[in-house]
């Protein structure tokens, strides 16, 4: 698709011959609607993605908050300890 503006040409030009400059503007008129046309579609398909992952990140905050829960919930004499920096470094430190 050509994104390039032809020049505008007068309505009227002085030899009187307008049907050339309306045909010319013609074809502008539907060049500018099919662009228009793409741009919607354009945009009704970006809507489409930015609301499923509105949802996919809605799903995945309850998901992470549920975690949470069950983490915050566990008894830490029950098996997992604190994380400590120190005592849990690998042995090349």
């Amino acid at each position: 698709m050509d994104q390039s503006v032809p020049p505008t040409t007068p309505l009227i030009n002085p030899q009187g011959n307008s049907s050339a400059a309306q045909s010319d503007l013609q074809l502008q008129v539907i060049e500018l609607q099919m662009n228009m046309a793409h741009l919607e579609l354009t945009v009704e398909r970006l809507d489409e993605v930015i609301a499923r992952q509105d949802k996919h990140i809605q799903t995945v905050q309850r998901q992470l908050q549920l975690i949470y829960k069950q983490v915050e919930s566990q008894d830490t004499e029950g098996g997992i300890a604190p994380f400590d920096v120190m005592s849990d470094r690998p042995p090349h430190y």
